[in-house]
């Protein structure tokens, strides 16, 4: 078999997306991002099991290799992830999310912070307990990754969910920020992990303000800049144009400044779909480019969850593993309750949202492919396998069963609470 180019692996996903979405379109009728996600599990999980039947066969191995020349992680966080973002905050109403702002910038910072050091030290507790321990700095690690809420899960869970539109918003909103606060965590942490920054509260908090506030800064330039030149024009095709160059170039740029790519493109997208759709175009571009970065999230976002399936395939499936995963979900849905739920009972005065707002940014907070990508980067060790099944345990259950039920929750609260009109889903 020939060594696979970009263009090999991006044919064979797009092939296995439609092929997978068609059947649980026409068969399954799952929510797109459920089918798929179940369906590359089932796929991974049936492949080993025939290669365990027939001892000859290699599929796994196939499959597997595959996998590793994809590198999930590049693949996303250097590829995929500044089309998903933008894309997934060009659909946010701004002024639904300001009303929400103090909840959005408390959860996607202190309520990050806050998730990590609960899950930390309740999954060192869990492992040790196992006899499976894991040292308490990598068990923090654990806590950065599966932390953030993932944006492209959760938009594809509020484009099915009927809520009030700031609780959307607010929900929409802190996704698109706490990944990228999460990940630079994530990167502080491991760095302590493996020796090669020494702790201080004084170089994380530059590290951290570098990062976050310089792709802030780096967001709001590329909008501002992109804004004012689809304004003095009037040619769909360029003002398309324009916007893939804020994505590609802004998340490229991003990366050479060291800032965050992923608050980056947060901050541009909400630019450009709020005040650029409103006074920069015509009817005509604004349909165009709506029309164009609705197809590249759906194209891409099957391809993800796809690739999530996928990759069950990698585990190391040890008992004590899987069971310290299946803690991990229940530790994970805890520290979930109380860094959202401690803070909004504590902002009621300020802004209430209503009955909905615990159980909507609990149970609709999905852990998705970023988590599944920075599990994918720590350096080979039992460690890491430890954490990648905990991780694939969490998000697998957040995808499929989470991700499959919280309009019926949803429905179910509104019944019982006699929630008449809420807001269209954005």
């Amino acid at each position: 078999m020939h060594e696979l180019s970009p263009f090999d692996a991006a044919a064979i996903l797009i092939v296995l997306a439609a092929t997978l979405g068609y059947l649980n379109h026409r068969f399954l009728k799952l929510p797109s991002t459920v089918g798929l996600t179940v369906m590359g599990a089932v796929a991974s999980i049936i492949v080993v099991l025939y290669d365990r039947i027939l001892p000859a066969s290699t599929l796994a191995e196939s499959l597997s290799s595959f996998l590793r020349e994809l590198d999930f992680h590049s693949t996303l966080m250097e590829g995929m992830l500044s089309f998903l973002l933008f894309a997934g905050a060009m659909h946010v109403d701004w002024g639904h999310m300001n009303k929400g702002r103090w909840p959005i910038l408390f959860f996607s910072t202190a309520g990050v912070m806050i998730s990590t050091v609960l899950i930390g030290f309740a999954f060192n507790f869990l492992t040790v307990a196992l006899g499976a321990g894991v040292p308490l700095i990598w068990c923090f690690v654990f806590g950065a990754l599966i932390s953030p809420t993932d944006p492209v899960a959760v938009m594809g869970v509020m484009k099915r969910a009927s809520m009030p539109e700031t609780l959307q918003a607010t929900v929409a909103g802190e996704s698109l920020f706490n990944d990228g606060v999460g990940v630079v965590i994530f990167s502080i942490l491991v760095a302590i992990a493996l020796g090669t920054e020494p702790f201080s509260l004084g170089i994380a908090a530059m590290h951290f303000l570098q990062e976050a506030g310089g792709g802030a800064l780096l967001g709001l330039l590329s909008g501002w800049v992109a804004y004012r030149a689809m304004q003095s024009i009037d040619e769909y095709n360029i003002e398309v144009l324009i916007s893939l160059a804020v994505v590609m170039g802004g998340y490229s740029l991003a990366m050479t400044l060291h800032v965050s790519g992923p608050v980056a493109m947060a901050v541009a997208g909400l630019i450009i779909g709020n005040h650029g759709v409103a006074y920069a175009m015509s009817d005509q571009t604004r349909d165009y480019l709506i029309k164009f970065w609705a197809l590249v999230d759906e194209i891409l976002n099957a391809v993800l969850f796809l690739l999530i399936g996928l990759e069950v395939i990698v585990l190391a499936m040890d008992g004590r593993y899987i069971l310290a995963g299946i803690g991990a979900i229940l530790i994970a849905l805890a520290a979930r309750i109380i860094a959202v739920g401690l803070p909004l009972r504590a902002m009621k005065r300020m802004i209430d949202m209503g009955p909905l707002a615990l159980p909507t940014l609990v149970w609709g907070g999905l852990r998705g492919g970023i988590s599944v990508a920075l599990a994918l980067s720590l350096p080979e060790s039992p460690i890491r396998a430890e954490l990648l099944v905990a991780t694939y345990a969490v998000v697998l259950f957040a995808v499929i069963v989470q991700g499959g039920t919280i309009g019926s929750l949803i429905e179910r609260i509104k019944i019982r609470h006699q929630i008449d009109e809420p807001g269209p889903a954005a």
